[in-house]
């Protein structure tokens, strides 16, 4: 598939994505906000990384180191806060802002050592990894509810294909690989939290 068609679906599914769960919020309390936000800057992030790469293969801009960081980006912040927030969705956990906040800023902390130090790639593939069983994990648990297990089985395995390992027969595809894994997830995660069980915890 010409990379200009991944990189326009990819673009399509994030910005989707951000758009549901941003009319999602809306049924959310204000313990669930900061958690739902954080799906939405991981989703924008992906949807950045498409539209740069539209408008390099399309246009000419020169936007590629923009496009490779936003990819890093999506890989080493946007990822982890997708697992993470699966996890408290699914179990029902409520964090208080400041304990997102504090995520976030560790997270970009960790992705900028990466970055300077040249781990990127083996740092995404860890965090990668640890994403993908979150949402595994986040997916199982709500069995019986078939379609939510579904859409974890299925987010897991196409997040797993989106990481950077260039050995891989899919690692031409990692833009489609991306755009497809945004579909699943934007639909379980604003489900998770109907379909857990009642109990509530809440930490800072």
């Amino acid at each position: 598939m010409p990379e200009l068609l991944q990189a326009t679906l990819l673009t399509l599914a994030a910005s989707a994505g951000v758009i549901r769960l941003g009319i999602t919020r809306r049924g959310y309390g204000e313990p669930y906000q900061p958690a739902l936000f954080c799906v939405q800057l991981a989703f924008a992030l992906a949807a950045g990384t498409g539209a740069c790469a539209v408008a390099q293969l399309a246009f000419g801009f020169d936007t590629l180191e923009a496009r490779r960081w936003l990819l890093q980006a999506t890989l080493l912040l946007g990822f982890p806060l997708i697992g993470t927030v699966a996890l408290t969705l699914a179990r029902r956990w409520s964090w208080s802002r400041p304990g997102w906040g504090r995520m976030v800023l560790g997270l970009c902390a960790f992705f900028e050592l990466a970055r300077q130090l040249g781990w990127s790639e083996p740092y995404a593939l860890g965090l990668g990894l640890g994403s993908a069983s979150l949402i595994l994990y986040a997916g199982l648990v709500q069995w019986p509810a078939r379609l939510s297990t579904g859409a974890g089985i299925l987010g897991c395995v196409l997040m797993l294909a989106a990481l950077p390992r260039p050995t891989l027969p899919l690692a031409d595809y990692q833009l489609l690989c991306l755009g497809l894994a945004c579909l699943p997830l934007a639909w379980l995660l604003p489900n998770l939290r109907n379909n857990s069980n009642e109990r509530v915890e809440t930490s800072t």
